[in-house]
């Protein structure tokens, strides 16, 4: 059921790869909800994925840009405007990339090249976003910004590896620039910690089912989907979250906040 909570709104929505990522899942509730936006993400993972089919749904456009360029972010907010007709309400960071990770590269062993361009790639691309968006001032008053982020910024888990670090720093730019761009704009900027989710990315992490079968195991309402994600996206992009801002915002069915489960302790006692 839609409640046209976007109606009328402008946005940018990157990282959509195929039917696996949560920003595919957050772009066809968006339209559903009557938004109109742009859909982007780099070269190489346009020429990987199904974006453009992705496209034709929603009836848009992909504007590729590499997150870690800056001129390439200055393209993406110019022509989002101009394709939409004005300043962007919403925007979500959906990007995320460990060359670490993906090589199998063990954490006593990082190729520290590698690492700063985890960092690059997974966080201090928000922060580029986010001052791209102040000094081109192309966000409306009152806007929305959100990143994708995981628990592993507050808690280890193995084979996430330089990930977490770069999750950590992801969730630290969304408090200073939520505090600036408040001030500024009302600007909210906020991140979600989402369940471990079946994504391209996420399956590429070491260890990723059994990630995924402890948190359902501990969750009380079990894990959340992309789609249940999407939701939470598109209120936290609606005008019913004004006063939300530099929060990260735990969507993961309880397992946050869990010590141990029955199911666990049932588990471990066979």
């Amino acid at each position: 059921m839609a409640y046209n909570l976007l109606k009328g709104k402008r946005g940018i929505i990157t990282g959509a790869l195929d039917e696996k990522s949560i920003a595919w899942h957050v772009a066809l509730k968006c339209k559903e909800e009557g938004a109109t936006f742009t859909l982007s993400n780099a070269p190489v993972a346009m020429r990987m994925g199904k974006i453009q089919e992705l496209a034709k749904a929603c009836n848009t456009e992909v504007i590729g840009a590499d997150a870690t360029v800056l001129e390439d972010i200055e393209n993406l907010y110019k022509k989002s405007e101009e394709l939409l007709g004005g300043k962007i309400d919403f925007v979500l960071h959906s990007i995320g990339m460990s060359p670490n990770v993906r090589k199998g590269k063990d954490y006593g062993d990082l190729n520290y090249d590698w690492f700063m361009k985890s960092i690059d790639i997974s966080a201090l691309s928000f922060h580029k976003m986010l001052q791209v968006a102040e000094k081109l001032d192309c966000l409306s008053e009152g806007a929305s910004v959100l990143a994708l982020s995981y628990i592993a910024a507050q808690r280890t888990f193995p084979d996430y590896s330089d990930m977490a670090q770069a999750k950590a720093v992801l969730e630290s730019i969304a408090r200073s620039y939520g505090e600036r761009f408040a001030r500024l704009k009302k600007v909210r900027v906020n991140t979600i910690s989402q369940s471990p989710t079946a994504t391209t990315a996420g399956t590429g992490v070491g260890g990723f089912d059994a990630f995924s079968d402890y948190a359902n195991m501990m969750s009380p309402l079990g894990n959340a989907s992309a789609e249940a994600c999407a939701d939470y996206c598109v209120v936290m992009f609606s005008d019913l979250t004004k006063m939300v801002t530099m929060q990260n915002l735990y969507h993961d069915g309880g397992f946050s906040c869990m010590g141990i489960s029955p199911q666990v302790v049932e588990r471990l006692s066979k």
